[in-house]
Parts: C-alpha cells; sequence; structure tokens
C-alpha cells in the first residue's frame, strides 16, 4: 500500500537507517490487516455489520430570508476576506452552563491561549454580531421558514420557542455563544427502504468564516455571522455509509423543495456522526459535499476500529495506565546536527523536546487511515491544542520515507530508551512546551481508554484530522435577552396547507414518469420537478421535459449559459413551440440558441438554430433520392447502415416540424425496395 506524505518539507540531512524505516512500515500495514481494513469500494454491508458501523447526520441549511436572525442586517451579502472597514480583537473565556459546570470543549479552547481577529464590513456586520447590542425579536420570516420544514419532517412542533445559548469558544462567533432554539422534535424521514428518525430540529444563527489559523492567532470575517440557519438533527439509525449519504441527499431535497432556503457553496453543510462496536461518537464537522460523506464516513468507522485494537494491545502491556507517564529533555539541535523546518512562521526561537513514551513500541506506527497512522493523531493536536505550526513532530516509526529523520538512537540514550518504548521529538516557541507536553500525555492515555469524543475536519481524500474536543450539553444555557415566542395551532394549519410535496412521493412521481435515475439528482436538487410538472400540464410528455430539463439544460449551466434561476425560461419556450405547433425535438437546439443569444426574439432564435419550415409531404418526398444517394457512394452496402444514414440525413429537416421517428415506417420500404439485392452484406 502507497501512503500519502505525512509531512510537506525541505530535504534534511538523515541518520535513522533504512531498515528501521521499514520495520516501522511493515507494523503499520500488520496493523492494517489485523482490523480487516478495506477500500470502501470493496465494502459490503457484511463488513459494516462485522465493525458496527451506526450514523446519523445534522445537516444545516441557510434559510432564504432577507434579514439576520436576530438584527436587522441584510442577510446574504458576501465580501472578499480583505474588504473589510474595523478589525475587533478578543479573547475567548469559559463560562459556567446553568448546571454549574465547564464544557470540555470551552476549557480545551481556553488552553489555545488564541486571539481572534474579526474583519467586519458595515454593509453586512453591526454592534450585535459584537454583543454590544442587546438581540431583536427573533426574524419571523425564518421562523416561519423554519416551521414549514419542520412540518416537512412531521415533527412535533413546540408550544413555546425559547432561545437558548451554545457556547462556541473556537471563535467562530465573536459573544463566545451561538442564539438556538428547538422549533420540533420527534419526526420521521423516508428513504427508499426504511424510515430513519429525525430527532429535532433546530433555527440559529451562523457563524463567521475562517480566514486563517497560524500560531496563537484566528482570523474570521463576518459576513455569514447571524444568517439564519436550521438544524436537522437524525436519530443514528443509518448503519451504510451509502444509507448516510440517502439521508443527506433526502434532507437537502426536502429543504430545497419548499424555494425558501439558500442554495451554492457553503449554503449547506453536513456534520457527519459515526461510530463502530464500542467506539464512540464522533463529529466529521462541516462536510461540504454529500458525495464525501461515504468515504470519510467509513473511513472514520474503520479508524475507529483500529484505535479499540490498538487500546487492547496497550492495555495488555500496560494493565495500570493510570500511573502511565510520558519523560521528556530538552535538547540541543547542534548537538544532533538538527535544522529546524524553514517554512515555520515564528519569528522567536524554538525549543527542541525529545520525549520517550514506556511500552509504546509500534503504537505510533499502528494503522488509523489510510496513509495515517497513530502518530498523526498527536501531531494534529499540537497543531490544535499548543498551536505547534507543522510540520512540528517526528516519531521513531515514521511510516513515509520522505518524513523528517532524526537519530532516535542517540535520543534513546539519553532517555535511557529500551526496545519497549518509542520516541518522539518536537519543536516551538518556549511558551508552547508546557501545553505541547500536556497534550502529547493526554493523548496518549486516551489510547488506553478507547475514542477519544472529538469533532474531526474531513479531507477530500476521506481521512480526518482532529478539530476540537465534542462539545456536550455543559455548554447550553438560557437566553435572558430574548423572550419565548408561542407558536399557535392556528398558525400550524396555515403552514400545513401549503407545504411542498412529501420528497418520497416526488421520487415515486419520477419513477411514474420512468425518468431515468441518473436525471433524479439535478431535478431534486434544484427543486425542478415542479417545473416538470407545470410543462406536462400543458401537453407535454413528462420523461421527454423531465429529460430535457436534467441533461441538455444542466449542460448550458454546467458551461455557465444559464443558471438555475433562468429554469423558467424552458417553459416560456415550450409554450411558444406549442402555440406555432413546433415538435418538441427542436427543444435542445432552440433551449441552446436561446441562452447562447440571450438578446434574440424567439423567431431569431428559431433561424440561430437552423430551422426552417418542411411539411410532410416535403419530408417524405426527400426519402428516395437520399437513399438513392447512398446507394452510388456506397460499394458495399447493409440495409441498417442504409436506413441509419438517410434518417440521419432527415434530422435536421424534420426538427421542429414532426418527430423524426413518424418518418421511419417510410424510410424502411424504400430502401428495402430500392437498393438491389446484391448491394447488401448479410
Amino acid at each position: 500500500m502507497k501512503s500519502a506524505k505525512i509531512f510537506t518539507i525541505l530535504p534534511m540531512e538523515t541518520n535513522n537507517s533504512k531498515a528501521d524505516q521499514q520495520i516501522s512500515l511493515d507494523r503499520y500495514l500488520q496493523s492494517m490487516k489485523e482490523i480487516g481494513y478495506i477500500s470502501l469500494a470493496e465494502a459490503t454491508n457484511e463488513d459494516y455489520e462485522r465493525i458496527g458501523f451506526k450514523s446519523g447526520l445534522e445537516v444545516h441549511q441557510q434559510l432564504l430570508t432577507k434579514r439576520k436572525l436576530f438584527c436587522r442586517c441584510p442577510a446574504g451579502i458576501f465580501h472578499k476576506h480583505n474588504d473589510y472597514t474595523a478589525e475587533v480583537v478578543r479573547h475567548m473565556r469559559p463560562t459556567l452552563s446553568e448546571m454549574g459546570v465547564y464544557d470540555g470543549t470551552a476549557l480545551m479552547e481556553f488552553r489555545t491561549r488564541k486571539e481572534i481577529v474579526y474583519r467586519l464590513n458595515n454593509k453586512t456586520a453591526c454592534t450585535y454580531e459584537t454583543d454590544d447590542t442587546p438581540p431583536f425579536k427573533i426574524d419571523m420570516e425564518a421562523l416561519e421558514i423554519a416551521l414549514e420544514i419542520s412540518l416537512l419532517c412531521k415533527l412535533n412542533i413546540v408550544g413555546e420557542v425559547h432561545i437558548t445559548r451554545k457556547q462556541y469558544l473556537d471563535g467562530s462567533i465573536p459573544t463566545g455563544f451561538q442564539r438556538t432554539a428547538i422549533i420540533g422534535i420527534e419526526g420521521e424521514i423516508q428513504l427508499r427502504n426504511k424510515k430513519v428518525g429525525i430527532l429535532q430540529l433546530s433555527i440559529e444563527e451562523d457563524s463567521c468564516r475562517e480566514v486563517s489559523d497560524i500560531g496563537h492567532v484566528r482570523i474570521y470575517k463576518t459576513d455569514r455571522l447571524g444568517m439564519p440557519l436550521i438544524e436537522t438533527v437524525t436519530h443514528p439509525q443509518l448503519f451504510t455509509p451509502w444509507e448516510l449519504a440517502e439521508a443527506g441527499n433526502h434532507i437537502r431535497f426536502m429543504n430545497r423543495s419548499t424555494g425558501l432556503v439558500r442554495t451554492g457553496i457553503g449554503a449547506a453543510r453536513q456534520d457527519v456522526n459515526v461510530s463502530c462496536r464500542g467506539g464512540a461518537r464522533v463529529e466529521i464537522k462541516g462536510v461540504a459535499h454529500i458525495a464525501w460523506i461515504p468515504k470519510l464516513s467509513h473511513i472514520e468507522a474503520f479508524r475507529q476500529y483500529a484505535l479499540l485494537h490498538l487500546r487492547d494491545e496497550l492495555n495488555s502491556r500496560i494493565p495500570d495506565y493510570k500511573l502511565w507517564k510520558i519523560e521528556s529533555k530538552e535538547l540541543d539541535p547542534v548537538e544532533f546536527g538538527f535544522n529546524f523546518p524553514t517554512n515555520l512562521p515564528y519569528t522567536v526561537p524554538l525549543s527542541l523536546i525529545g520525549v520517550k513514551l514506556p511500552n509504546f513500541a509500534g503504537a505510533l506506527s499502528h494503522f488509523t487511515q489510510p496513509g495515517r497512522c497513530f502518530g498523526n493523531e498527536i501531531t494534529e493536536r499540537l497543531k490544535v491544542i499548543a498551536c505547534l505550526e507543522r510540520p512540528n513532530m517526528v516519531h521513531s516509526e515514521e511510516i513515509e520515507k520522505d518524513a523528517i529523520c532524526f537519530n532516535f538512537h542517540k535520543l534513546g540514550k539519553i532517555l535511557n530508551a529500551t526496545p519497549k518504548d518509542a520516541m518522539l521529538v518536537f519543536w516551538g516557541p518556549e511558551a508552547d512546551v508546557k501545553t505541547a507536553l500536556e497534550t502529547i500525555e493526554e493523548r496518549c492515555i486516551m489510547a488506553f481508554e478507547g475514542i477519544p469524543l472529538e469533532t474531526r475536519k474531513g479531507l477530500p481524500d476521506g481521512t480526518t484530522i482532529f478539530e476540537r474536543v465534542l462539545p456536550g450539553a455543559d455548554r447550553m444555557y438560557p437566553d435572558t435577552d430574548s423572550a419565548p415566542v408561542a407558536i399557535e395551532q392556528q398558525h400550524i394549519d396555515v403552514v400545513t396547507k401549503r407545504l411542498a410535496t412529501d420528497l418520497h412521493l416526488r421520487i415515486a412521481q419520477l419513477q411514474g414518469w420512468n425518468v431515468p435515475e441518473s436525471c433524479w439528482t439535478f431535478l431534486l436538487r434544484h427543486n425542478l420537478v415542479v417545473l416538470v410538472e407545470k410543462i406536462a400540464s400543458i401537453g407535454y410528455p413528462p420523461k421527454a421535459v423531465a429529460i430535457l430539463i436534467a441533461e441538455h439544460f444542466k449542460h448550458l449551466v454546467t458551461k455557465k449559459l444559464a443558471t438555475i434561476e433562468e429554469a423558467n425560461r424552458i417553459f416560456d419556450m415550450l409554450k411558444l413551440m406549442q402555440k406555432q405547433r413546433l415538435d418538441f425535438g427542436l427543444a435542445d437546439d432552440l433551449l441552446t440558441a436561446i441562452f447562447q443569444n440571450p438578446s434574440a426574439t424567439f423567431d431569431e432564435a428559431l433561424l440561430l438554430c437552423g430551422y426552417n419550415v418542411y411539411r410532410f409531404e416535403e419530408l417524405s418526398a426527400m426519402i428516395l433520392p437520399l437513399v438513392e444517394e447512398f446507394g452510388q457512394i456506397r460499394r458495399t452496402i447493409n440495409s441498417e447502415n442504409a436506413v441509419r444514414w438517410v434518417m440521419g440525413k432527415l434530422r435536421k429537416a424534420a426538427k421542429g416540424n414532426l418527430p423524426l421517428s413518424s418518418l421511419l415506417p417510410l424510410v424502411l420500404p424504400v430502401v428495402n425496395h430500392n437498393l438491389k439485392p446484391h448491394q447488401f452484406t448479410l
């Protein structure tokens, strides 16, 4: 197996032997084999049953409102990261929950000593965002949309909407908390082969967008901050990566069926909760593309399965791990001939620290993800918690031949290491060394216990990296600045009458029309089944219309000749075609002409697509000359080829005048009668 590079570095002198490198790689491959890791393409339902795959979703969807959720700033206006009129700097501190407990995530973020910089633009932000103004009453337009989607999920609607505060000390919200409220609980959605429970749907304000995160400084821009979004949470009832993706698509398409949500990059994001048997809920945060979900969830479930295997191995070596501790020593880089990587952003002197992990031999090279081992679990936490920019460490069991190398034979003598021990070396500013040592020891102790509760960031290759400790209920407390909002049954009844068609009924409708499955995603993603239905109501065949939209119009959108918002022009075009008694076969060419020439009239577009009026008699009269022409230019003739050639020649003339298929019964006898038998190759 070819593994990915662990670090991106400049070349440096190595003192490690190739034999040591090969031993580490062999350990990695052996542990991978022992857990039975297979790729997503090879995995079956039985494989997921074997490891106890279980998952659920949290789907975040921005709502299409004019204003933000708790202020009167406009929603949906975005700007570049360098387009700002002010900066605000903050340092986050944790507060007690209503139960008098600190949230673990908040404490972790506090340890990072981050300086948070917010870039504000007067067009999209106000004093509410910086917590200098109390919140306005919740935006009623957003609340109405959230109520409608809750009813589509068959949720039980709450009698009163109570606003609560949810701590966010990563800096993504300047106040340090997000205002959120539950709208409905305990509903369900219908997938192809099962129903999946919806735990709850909440309405909340969106967070900032990160610009950069280097060292102890994290920069955000605030244009997205405060925009209304809903969070739809499923029960953990999805037992394969494919069910997980299907549920994600279902919720996304259902939200879009209302026509009341935002679309485009970042408008919808999925948090994927994954575990395996004996593991723990790990949240893959902010997955932008549902197509990434199967691979991310597959790899995460096997990562946990691998960590459980490592846990059992470590506990067999060290029964009482609570007494286990690391040993460390500051090193002289000159003595080891070590040069710090030159691509690090530090302006202060760096310390070099050697660490011994007693009885950890083989653990650092233990497989966790394709191309990654347990050593990566440590370096990722050093980046997030101790703020040591990568490359920030090297260990004695590196599996990649191009990784930073170090003379661990010499270090082993200094630390009195035995063959049972593992070692690592890290570097960073002196002020971060204490936090780094604590982080290393914490992550190793967690290895004895199993799966850490954490959120992880998904990468395009399907692997994930540590993001933060998984938040708990201790970060929630009431918002005393916001009064409850009553939801009357009369209001629910009014909204119920205008609900969009259930998604599973839309899918059944597409099946009933015999629309190819390859067309479904585009039609459902952009809520275009309604358009197909509208066009079918004036007499066009729904299957042909669906294919025209999902294939030809999609191609125009991909080529940036059209936008989804212009889809209704298809209805206008077909209505004019119907008025002029033009055959549907002209629709694809005419649609291209219309979008390639936005200022052209309908009649001008007809000319541009090469349309000419031919009566049935005129088209019939073309058949014999074409058959004779074919006979003259081909020495060896096959009747099937002759028919195909003649029909191809008739296609352009027939388009818009009558279906090409109506000429086929006329072409066949002419071909059979006029081409001599000796001309055919049977």
